[in-house]
């Protein structure tokens, strides 16, 4: 089975605005709730096509219910360990105007030395059944990027395969331990290259780097120019299906969820790229993050187009 590990799971409350103007009072045009945190995201669009997976974390308070009465309602086991204070909430802005998205967090999760035990008890034990990891995202005061380096490591001794998602210096604390699979955006790719991602160019030379300095395998998601995949002795780029965007959010995180259920069937990494762009895909046309209809993944799949690159 499927394995997502998320450290700082959320909800997400979306809140849609018609022009955003501060020191204003507001309404919204409509608002939604839904899931937050990469991996967890994954399970999240999972659930929603079908696929089985197990969710683990932390959890806490009323949202860490939320959290967990949301992803059973999709199918989705969940074995959380419950700490204190409470689960997160993001608010996410997206002002339909001007076509801008922006997000607010809070962190509230206590964490304690035994909780980060009992995790990783937890996580050990669910390494036996793994089809494969997808772990990844922001971390809770306190919790150390260095329990990416660990995690990592652990899967790649239970020889199961890991697909990881951060940035900052999480990111740089997991790719110490050569996940198989990395999927930084842009703006991630950048901060741990120390160049800006511009073109399709920069963004196949800096996976170039990742290769070779970390021995994995670089899914760059670039917002509307696609995705880029860069493996050791080949490359693809996915060009966007175009779509009338209602909201990105969580739109790169589908991309996990399709490399996840190749790696779970057995398939080419081809097979996890193509239902990763339709997914993503999918995303962008509902409010939610990382949200999707199952109908509208079927529906891209056949439109994907995976080309070698460079491009001739």
């Amino acid at each position: 089975m499927i394995l997502t590990v998320t450290p700082n799971t959320t909800v997400d409350l979306t809140l849609f605005v018609n022009g955003f103007v501060k020191d204003r009072t507001m309404r919204t045009t409509s608002n939604v709730y839904s899931m937050g945190g990469k991996p967890t995201d994954a399970s999240w669009i999972l659930g929603e096509i079908g696929i089985p997976s197990l969710a683990i974390g932390f959890a806490a308070g009323s949202i860490g219910e939320k959290i967990k009465s949301m992803l059973t309602a999709r199918g989705v086991q969940t074995d959380f360990i419950p700490v204190g204070g409470e689960s997160r909430i993001n608010t996410v802005i997206v002002d339909t105007a001007d076509h801008t998205m922006s997000t607010i967090t809070t962190s509230t999760l206590l964490i304690q030395p035994a909780h980060m035990d009992a995790l990783l008890q937890r996580y050990e034990r669910a390494l036996k059944d793994a089809s494969c990891v997808v772990t990844g995202g922001t971390l809770p005061r306190d919790v150390p990027p260095s329990i990416y380096t660990t995690y990592i490591a652990l899967a790649k001794q239970h020889k199961v395969p890991v697909i990881f998602d951060a940035q900052g210096d999480n990111l740089a604390a997991g790719l110490l331990s050569q996940p198989d699979f990395v999927k930084p955006n842009r703006y991630e790719l950048a901060g741990l290259v120390g160049y800006d991602i511009n073109t399709l160019e920069d963004a196949y030379r800096a996976g170039c780097t990742l290769v070779e300095r970390y021995h994995t395998t670089p899914i760059i998601t670039l917002d509307s120019d696609g995705a880029l995949a860069v493996l050791s002795d080949r490359a693809y780029y996915l060009p966007p299906i175009k779509v009338d965007v209602v909201s990105a959010a969580g739109a790169g995180d589908a991309m996990l969820a399709g490399l996840a259920a190749s790696l779970d069937r057995h398939q080419p990494i081809e097979e996890g790229l193509r239902l990763g762009v339709a997914a993503a895909t999918a995303v962008l046309l509902m409010p939610g993050t990382a949200d999707c209809r199952r109908a509208d993944v079927e529906r891209f799949l056949p439109q994907v187009k995976i080309l070698p690159y460079p491009l001739s």
